[in-house]
């Protein structure tokens, strides 16, 4: 499966959601949140200082976006940007991507170590807030929490673990605790899970950027497709008109903020997209 070139000149782009018909995504080290139209015209839409990653959306339509190195959860209604969410006191360290669900519950995973410092891996944790803003732990001990889904009927949750190779798995309670913690696949042949999304067959497009690739897995580990990207693959999501179109969000993260290497790539997908994101 070969990927076409929707969008180019990117410096790092990050977080790509499909919404009515755009993508959005955030160009994490341009400090923006973009959107992509179906001719790749990009516009940027917000900026946020303090490194933009995962997107979603409250059920007013609010766009809530992870502030990394700050950590904090913003919301932004179109005209004026608030903090929904101050994490400093229960992130070990720079926030990372997330998940939103119907109810405008969002998780956030975080770093848990200083990654650019080459600093030992730290354990971290997945923090969950409401729709209100309040915030809690609800996961601890991931290596790198990263790319999260909710599968379509709300009962489950899966996270990459980076640093652990591994999509896991938890069982989502009705007050959005997770329970029942298990490995639903392991990659295998030095893959790094990054972002992922969910189709209709209940498999989990995976982005490997140490592999240059997006994979397509199921429960248990199976590898059913591959794309190739001549550069990190560090994100995926299915949209666009049909759910079909995966999209890569890659970038040569040793070039991304002086030669602004970021693509956005496409390729159409056997199945379409579910769940959450």
């Amino acid at each position: 499966m070969q990927t076409e070139i929707l969008a180019q000149g990117l410096c790092f782009p990050e977080g790509p959601r499909w919404r009515d018909g755009r993508l959005w995504c955030s160009d994490m080290h341009a400090g923006e949140v973009i959107t992509v139209d179906a001719d790749g015209t990009v516009t940027s839409v917000l900026e946020v200082t303090n490194d933009p990653s995962g997107l979603g959306w409250l059920p007013n339509g609010d766009l809530l976006v992870v502030s990394m190195t700050d950590q904090r959860l913003l919301a932004w209604n179109g005209e004026a940007v608030r903090t929904h969410a101050n994490l400093s006191k229960l992130a070990s360290f720079h926030l990372n991507d997330m998940v939103v669900d119907g109810a405008g519950r969002a998780y956030v995973g975080n770093f848990g170590f200083d990654l650019h410092a080459q600093k030992k891996p730290k354990p971290a944790e997945v923090i969950l807030v409401e729709a209100n803003g309040d915030a809690r732990v609800v996961a601890d001990d991931m290596l790198f929490p990263n790319g999260t889904v909710i599968t379509p009927d709300g009962d489950q949750l899966i996270v990459a673990e980076s640093w652990g190779a591994r999509l896991t798995a938890f069982d989502l309670d009705a007050d959005g605790s997770l329970t029942n913690r298990r490995v639903w696949a392991t990659l295998a042949d030095g893959g790094v899970p990054d972002g992922i999304c969910l189709d209709e067959a209940d498999g989990v497009w995976v982005a490997s950027p140490s592999t240059n690739e997006c994979l397509r897995l199921v429960e248990g580990g199976k590898v059913t497709h591959r794309v190739s990207t001549d550069q990190g693959a560090f994100a995926c999501m299915l949209g666009g008109t049909t759910l079909h179109i995966l999209t890569c969000a890659s970038s040569d993260p040793d070039a991304c903020r002086k030669k602004r290497s970021g693509r956005i790539e496409v390729v159409e997908a056997p199945y379409a997209g579910a769940g959450h994101p």
